[in-house]
């Protein structure tokens, strides 16, 4: 049985760089963070029925307005208190619909548990000035540099238009 265990994590290793990573919009479709290399990109794990959700209209806010030198990627999830319940479709009916969210979002995910998105086990493990470790809650962020590598990370009472963020831009 270990021999087994083994040779399937063998062939199920995560990709060594954030580039590597094989993700999916909300619409299903392929995608790959490689296509924002030379930019900043803010990762956000999101959910619709959360104290936080009003960040929606910040991150939007900051992607356009700093659009020149980060992308914000949204990755829905239901992992805290059942906060994202909805299909991907009702999930951008609702972002679009109430925080006019243009900015990527990418097909609802789980950030942590046994299920957790091999992405977000790399960025919950890379290291960081600011701690590693589990996600606490909906809304933490992972601010990626230029190429690649986690710079920064932001629990979620951090709003995304924070001097915090805004700075390491």
């Amino acid at each position: 049985m270990k021999a087994l265990v083994l040779m399937l994590s063998l062939l199920f290793v995560a990709p060594a760089a954030l580039y590597d990573f094989q993700l999916k919009t909300i619409d299903g479709a392929d995608f790959s963070l490689a296509q924002y290399k030379g930019k900043k990109i803010l990762v956000v794990n999101t959910a619709s029925k959360c104290g936080y959700t009003p960040q929606y209209a910040a991150l939007q806010e900051l992607a356009e307005k700093y659009k020149d030198k980060v992308v914000v990627v949204g990755f829905p999830a239901n992992n805290f208190a059942s906060q994202e319940p909805g299909a991907n479709s009702d999930i951008k009916t609702f972002c679009q619909k109430n925080y006019g969210v243009t900015f990527p979002l990418s097909e609802k995910v789980s950030v942590k548990g046994d299920d957790i998105a091999p992405l977000f086990k790399y960025l919950t493990e890379a290291p960081n000035p600011d701690f590693t470790g589990e996600i606490k809650w909906n809304f933490e962020k992972f601010l990626i540099d230029e190429n690649g590598k986690l710079i920064r990370r932001y629990r979620s009472p951090v709003k995304p238009l924070d001097t915090a963020i805004t700075n390491a831009l």
